[in-house]
């Protein structure tokens, strides 16, 4: 049992780091198992739902589990430095412990999404929450249709996961697409926007979800494009980690309207996000 199902909502469970994983200059990727052998036996969760990470005499803050529901040999976190606590777990080597409060928020709605196509559009760090989902499908691959990634960065050092993007290119059950605003003479995939790149693709919105994460600008330039491929808003999925404070719906920190991001996301349809303030 997680310390989430736990009285104490607030007590995170010991971990130890086992691996980290240097992505790009300033995002690492942490491998991590609960110290309690049968918390981490009976660990689950599902694509999509996040956890808290706490550095001790820090604080703590919320990343999506990107490894796998089907790969429980470890928790995957990757985390971009961007302030005081990444800055913190930056510093952090194997063997260092981290607090865990996991799983947290709703996830990706996979079983609806059984026997249809699937269109991945990632930017950035944005491809971590995008990356155990697809991770789930390949792992089921017959409950799925075709499946599509178009995955982007600034510059090709900017890419994570970038030691799996050759499996990933050479799969003949799914289709990969990369591209960078900033080429290299070595480059050889795409240069130009992520939305551009993707009406260029034209994936059929017919018996379809897309699911798309990355910068705000970069979602909503997506989401147009994939309304001029015909793609409706219920059939848009993205993922949002704004705020998230406490991860139970207790602080407010994450409020829009009526919704807590940590409770009733972080995944969300765009027709759902439409009904929400304006306040992302």
């Amino acid at each position: 049992m997680t310390s989430t199902d736990a009285t104490n909502l607030y007590l995170p469970d010991m971990a130890t780091i086992q691996e980290v994983i240097q992505e790009t200059p300033n995002i690492k990727t942490f491998r991590i198992t609960l110290n309690n052998p049968d918390a981490m036996r009976n660990f689950r969760f599902e694509p999509g739902q996040v956890g808290q990470l706490s550095v001790f005499g820090v604080g703590e803050s919320t990343f999506v589990i990107n490894s796998s529901p089907t790969r429980l040999d470890y928790l995957q976190f990757s985390v971009m430095r961007v302030g005081e606590l990444t800055e913190k777990l930056h510093k952090l080597r194997p063997g260092d412990q981290v607090g865990v409060r996991a799983p947290l928020g709703n996830c990706f709605p996979y079983k609806e999404m059984k026997g249809k196509d699937i269109v991945f559009v990632g930017g950035g760090i944005g491809m971590a929450p995008l990356r155990t989902l697809l991770l789930y499908m390949l792992d089921n691959r017959a409950d799925y249709g075709k499946i599509s990634l178009l995955y982007g960065a600034r510059s090709p050092s900017d890419m994570a996961f970038s030691y799996e993007l050759p499996d990933w290119l050479g799969r003949e059950d799914m289709t990969t697409e990369l591209t960078v605003d900033n080429g290299t003479p070595d480059w050889k995939h795409h240069v130009g926007l992520i939305p551009n790149v993707l009406k260029e693709m034209a994936p059929s919105a017919e018996n379809s979800f897309a699911v798309t994460c990355g910068p705000p600008i970069m979602i909503k330039f997506t989401i147009e494009a994939l309304h001029t491929l015909g793609f409706k808003d219920d059939q848009i999925i993205t993922t949002l980690e704004k705020r998230m404070k406490c991860g139970v719906g207790i602080c407010g920190r994450c409020n829009i309207g009526t919704k807590y991001v940590c409770k009733d996301g972080p995944v969300f349809t765009n027709a759902q996000l439409k009904e929400l303030p304006n306040e992302l």
